[in-house]
């Protein structure tokens, strides 16, 4: 992997985002977006992964199955740093855009969806988000 993809660059702003809430206490990010899971998975089985991790959360953080339903909770603290979501958000992983839940965030500024994953810390310390049915 030795070009920089969007999905590429938003994984390591999110991988950024669950440094900073593990470092402060918080519950893990939801991982919403299947295009830029899509990626995490791939890099996860490459060496290069502990690396691209430690640069952005600050260590090797892990990924863990686990989902549910409901708001996004990091999405004011990914806009206070790098602005709006881009649509690569709102893609599934054969990369197409879901309109409606887009123009939803764009019109709101909140993000109501499923996940099914998120990063754990590796040492048992991460703290899932409340979840409810989908």
């Amino acid at each position: 992997m030795d070009t920089l993809t969007i999905e590429r660059r938003e994984l390591g702003r999110f991988l950024t985002i669950a440094g900073q809430r593990f470092g402060s206490g918080d519950t893990a990010p939801e991982m919403f977006s299947q295009a830029v899971d899509a990626v995490w998975h791939r890099m996860l089985a490459t060496p290069e992964y502990g690396e691209f991790s430690k640069q952005h959360a600050g260590s090797v953080l892990g990924h863990r199955e686990g989902g549910g339903a409901g708001p996004i909770t990091w999405v004011a603290a990914y806009e206070e740093t790098y602005g709006p979501l881009p649509e690569i958000w709102f893609t599934d992983a054969s990369g197409v855009l879901d309109h409606a839940a887009f123009a939803r965030y764009r019109d709101t500024g909140t993000v109501v969806a499923e996940w099914n994953c998120g990063p754990t810390t590796n040492d048992g310390d991460d703290v899932s988000p409340e979840t409810t049915a989908p």
